[in-house]
């Protein structure tokens, strides 16, 4: 059968689907994406047919990093997603025509493309790359970050505050998304569940111990644990000669003004005995004063990183942090906006690292989170063992194929 795949323009939504997709073409399956134009290349080196997204998609950037609140940066984030779900109408219609194929895979934040995906008539499913931000039973509303309620205290807080959260995101996003659907024939939907609950299946990019115990799953979603893809890259040489424990930085693919992680790690770890390596999609590494023991590189794979890495510096992004944490290496996680909040909140629950809100981050307060983060070697390692379990990229395969009822031989 052939696949579809349809992303938005983001690198972090776009490597995790990649192994699925490999996977589906290991067992004969036809692939076919429409993502941004950085990925293109990687995805014709693996074999797929793969286009560029309409280029007004990508024109829309994601402004987030001006909100003052965390709150605040998920409503931004998810105004970003409606602006561009207008175009993904006719794009994704002009995929299907295109390459006429037995089954859709959507990124999640596609909202456009998941309501024609949801009227096209074929089976699809949805990719979901983040921690849900739908409410649930003894889960704390989505955004601040809060730790799961333990105590009457924490459930009159969650009990309080949800539907001041909650609504407040809900008022924001309806009325634009259901205007979408509505003018591409789907059904509105009441509230953040149903939004993220459309699909035939979803795929949840994540498991326990990380994510939070729910009872109330919807009946669509498989959690199919953590993954990751690099783009094939040698090791480079000045890797080879590092001879100290390394200490990887990362920030988002996507601007949010989050390189005061990368100086405070290199201020703050100057004299440790460790060798940081940095990297800066969205920025300029030659604006830092880099220390004889650090390195910063625009673009790094990670993988050429990671098995040689005691701890993980991350700026809260759910790919970067989850590929440290299924590596089995501590993660000091730094959440500036977006859902990193609750990914790194995540990261404090399971013990396997450290939460350092950006508001709080000093060179010598980055410094002890990692010190502390370094001692939670074990408790990784375990969390890797646990989220291997839930069946990667296999399993996500098998779910596809099960939704077609297309396996073969």
């Amino acid at each position: 059968m052939k696949v579809l795949a349809y992303t938005s323009p983001s690198r972090g939504n776009l490597f995790p689907l990649v192994p699925i997709l490999s996977e589906l073409r290991k067992r004969g399956h036809e692939i076919a994406v429409r993502t941004l134009n950085v990925g293109l290349d990687p995805l014709r080196a693996l074999g797929f047919t793969a286009e560029p997204i309409d280029p007004r998609i990508e024109a829309i950037p994601h402004d987030d990093f001006k909100a003052k609140t965390p709150v605040g940066s998920v409503k931004r984030s998810t105004a970003v997603f409606l602006r561009r779900a207008e175009f993904e109408v006719d794009d994704l219609r002009a995929a299907i025509a295109a390459e006429s194929p037995a089954v859709l895979i959507v990124d999640i934040n596609c909202w456009g493309a998941v309501a024609v995906a949801e009227m096209s008539g074929l089976p699809w499913a949805t990719v979901l790359p983040y921690p849900a931000p739908f409410p649930g039973g003894g889960i704390p509303p989505f955004g601040p970050g809060f730790a799961p309620a333990r105590d009457f205290a924490g459930r009159l807080r969650d009990r309080l505050l949800a539907p001041v959260i909650v609504g407040s995101v809900e008022r924001a996003i309806k009325p634009v998304l259901n205007a979408v659907r509505t003018k591409v024939g789907a059904s509105p939907v009441a509230d953040l569940r149903e939004a993220f609950s459309t699909a035939p299946l979803t795929l949840y990019l994540t498991a326990e111990p990380l994510e939070y115990r729910r009872t109330d799953w919807p009946a669509s979603y498989r959690l199919v644990g953590p993954l990751s893809f690099d783009p094939p890259a040698e090791t480079p040489e000045w890797l080879d000669e590092i001879d100290r424990p390394i200490v990887l930085v990362t920030t988002s693919s996507e601007f949010q003004d989050d390189g005061k992680l990368i100086a405070a790690a290199l201020d703050g770890l100057r004299d440790e005995d460790v060798f940081v390596v940095a990297t800066l999609p969205s920025g300029d590494p030659s604006t830092f004063d880099v220390p004889v023991n650090a390195r910063v590189e625009r673009w790094l794979p990670h993988s050429v990183v990671l098995p040689r890495a005691a701890c993980v510096i991350t700026h809260g992004g759910m790919g970067a942090t989850q590929k440290a944490l299924a590596a089995g290496i501590p993660v000091v996680a730094v959440p500036f906006g977006r859902d990193q909040h609750e990914v790194a909140r995540r990261v404090e629950v399971s013990g396997a690292g450290v939460r350092l809100p950006s508001s709080k981050v000093t060179p010598a307060r980055l410094r002890d989170a990692v010190r502390q983060a370094r001692t939670k070697h074990a408790a990784a390692q375990h969390l890797a063992g646990e989220l291997a379990t839930a069946g990667g990229a296999p399993r996500a395969a098998e779910e596809i194929e099960a939704l077609t009822g297309s396996q073969l031989p």
